[in-house]
């Protein structure tokens, strides 16, 4: 199937099968809108390797936990068709919570509390359990042969490749690289809450992350008093720290002996917004 000519809304599940039936070779991009230039790098990567180019736009609330921003997530649709249509984007889809739960979802993916329970998990229980539960609801009904996602939420492009992998989908998963910010803050939906003054301040996740890395690739080894470090000079600057954790980059379990490849990830809140971050690094490579 060709890509059709300008770009299609699409609102209900039956609307989208008759619009993709036939294509073989969809790439999909999964989002919650209020999209920025991450997002629509994700496109321009579909559009090199799929057609046609399938994006979603649609807040679930089923990753969404008591007292989070499910009501006060932006939603800006209009704009991001803007923004997707420029990239190229051929359909897409946003259904409301009613078409995409008909009937109250009491069949669900339950993500094995070895990473549910982990890093972003333990803090947000049942968030990994809904992210997956909606994937998986989502690559039924577009029915891509590739799909895209941010590294920015890599322990969700964990989860993610996992269900792909323990259900055999016929999907191949591709990670595009978080975009940043020229101060390093990277790009997400979450930036709009922040007033001015935590904008300026809001690098300084990335930063404390950015010199972890560098101490460790020099060769300090004590990730424990690495990390304290990072958790201190940010409780010092007022955020509010969960975790600063360094993993094992293919596998997100703890470094074994002999791991080279390692990952740093941390949360923390700047008031009212939630950030993430997360920086690749190689143990012994100062470079």
């Amino acid at each position: 199937m060709c890509c059709v000519p300008g770009m299609k809304r699409i609102h209900t599940a039956a609307d989208l099968r008759a619009a993709l039936a036939g294509a073989c070779d969809t790439a999909f991009v999964p989002t919650m809108g209020n999209l920025h230039a991450g997002h629509v790098s994700l496109v321009t990567s579909a559009k090199r390797i799929g057609q046609p180019v399938v994006a979603s736009i649609f807040v679930n609330p089923l990753q969404f936990g008591a007292g989070e921003d499910f009501a006060r997530y932006p939603r800006t649709l209009d704009a991001d068709c803007d923004k997707l249509a420029a990239a190229g984007c051929d359909f897409v889809f946003a259904p409301t919570v009613a078409e995409m739960y008909p009937h109250p979802q009491t069949f669900m993916v339950r993500v094995p509390e070895s990473i549910a329970g982990d890093l972003c998990g333990a803090f947000r229980p049942g968030h990994f359990d809904g992210v997956a539960t909606v994937v998986l609801k989502l690559f039924n009904l577009v029915r891509p042969r590739t799909a895209l996602f941010g590294k920015k939420d890599l322990q969700q492009l964990h989860v993610i490749r996992g269900l792909v992998r323990q259900f055999n989908l016929p999907v191949e998963i591709v990670a595009g690289d978080t975009l940043r910010e020229p101060d390093g803050l990277a790009m997400s939906s979450r930036n709009a809450y922040l007033s001015p003054s935590e904008r300026r301040q809001a690098p300084q996740l990335h930063h404390e992350l950015a010199t972890l890395a560098a101490a460790a690739r020099a060769g300090d080894g004590d990730f424990e008093s690495l990390v304290a470090t990072a958790r201190r000079r940010l409780s010092m600057a007022g955020w509010r720290v969960e975790y600063i954790a360094v993993r094992d980059a293919a596998t997100l379990a703890a470094p074994a002996a002999g791991t080279t490849e390692c990952v740093v990830l941390g949360a923390a809140w700047l008031g009212r917004t939630r950030l993430i971050d997360n920086l690749n690094f190689t143990l012994g490579d100062p470079g």
